[in-house]
């Protein structure tokens, strides 16, 4: 197996291995733990190319025929929780997961969670692009997010035709994706699959009319519309919605959290990326914590530094 490190602003980190052996350890160090089976002879070739930037791996992955398993076993013994979006770009792949299947063919997007069991098979030569990002980093619910795992969105139709060429141009173009404007790009990125996937849930939540996932759609849309408002509360967020604030905290704790947090794990998001935005390097720190509803300065500069382990503006001068 051969790795080129990254030693410049134009150079992806590459992985080529030369064997089926070497490719298995290969995807468990640039991914999550994974199980892989498929032909073990030495004539297997497969290729990663990589881009980290901030909390977001960029890969994209060419190999031959071979499965790959998330087992129970294997996430009990990882830690952090990961979205995985793929794209496939040539090829074709089969993602099963929480009882679905996804037959995916060239420009064709699914999205799967590192959490919970998956499998990925590719009975051919393929290429895909992986995005791989912490939960916290796509603004839906997480446990909303379990409704559209393994669904096919095509490529060719609907939103998927606009996002889907902006992700290939991500994977035909790595080199590009370096310093400030490279993170500003595929936060955009997510952005688009934010859109995209929200898109999927209406869909679903209207088929199904479930009263209880439109009251948290709605809940959710209406926190992020109004994160910059220094005066969004439980209280104000339930009044919104004709509901106690007692109802809404139970809402939250069902999905393993709470509104204050959500809220400010939200805001430290914005702001996190707000500070390594080029557009926005003359901008002082407080102006941008303002924008998204911190009105101390002191106050968010502690949350800030317990959340990602340095001052705002050592943040934004480390980036």
């Amino acid at each position: 197996m051969t790795v080129a490190a990254e030693t410049g602003p134009s150079t992806v980190q590459t992985v080529v291995a030369g064997s089926f052996q070497e490719w298995s350890r290969a995807i468990s160090a640039s991914f999550v733990p994974l199980l892989a089976s498929g032909l073990k002879d030495t004539s297997f070739h497969g290729t990663m190319r990589a881009r980290v930037l901030g909390q977001i791996s960029v890969v994209e992955v060419t190999a031959g025929p071979h499965t790959v398993h998330r087992t129970p076993e294997l996430i009990a013994r990882s830690t952090g929780r990961f979205f995985k979006l793929s794209i496939q770009l040539a090829g074709t792949g089969r993602l099963v997961q929480d009882d679905r299947e996804a037959v995916l063919r060239p420009g064709d997007l699914s999205i799967y969670d590192t959490s919970r069991p998956y499998q990925l098979t590719f009975d051919d030569d393929f290429r895909t692009l992986v995005l791989m990002f912490p939960h916290v980093l796509l603004d839906l619910p997480a446990d909303a997010m379990g409704h559209v795992t393994a669904l096919r969105i095509p490529g060719d139709q609907g939103l998927g035709e606009l996002i889907s060429p902006f992700l290939v141009r991500l994977a035909d173009n790595l080199e590009a994706l370096s310093g400030t404007n490279g993170l500003r790009l595929v936060h955009n990125a997510l952005d688009l699959v934010t859109t995209l996937f929200n898109g999927e849930l209406d869909q679903l939540i209207e088929a199904g009319r479930d009263p209880h996932l439109l009251l948290l759609a709605r809940i959710h849309d209406y926190i992020e519309s109004n994160l910059g408002d220094p005066e969004l509360s439980p209280g104000s967020i339930a009044a919104a919605h004709y509901i106690s604030t007692r109802h809404l905290h139970d809402l939250f704790q069902e999905i393993g959290t709470t509104v204050a947090a959500s809220i400010r794990q939200r805001r430290l998001e914005r702001c996190r990326r707000d500070l390594v935005d080029p557009v926005l390097a003359d901008r002082p720190v407080t102006a941008i914590a303002a924008r998204w509803g911190f009105t101390d300065a002191a106050h968010f500069s502690r949350i800030f530094r317990a959340a990602f382990g340095n001052s705002p503006t050592g943040y934004r001068s480390s980036s």
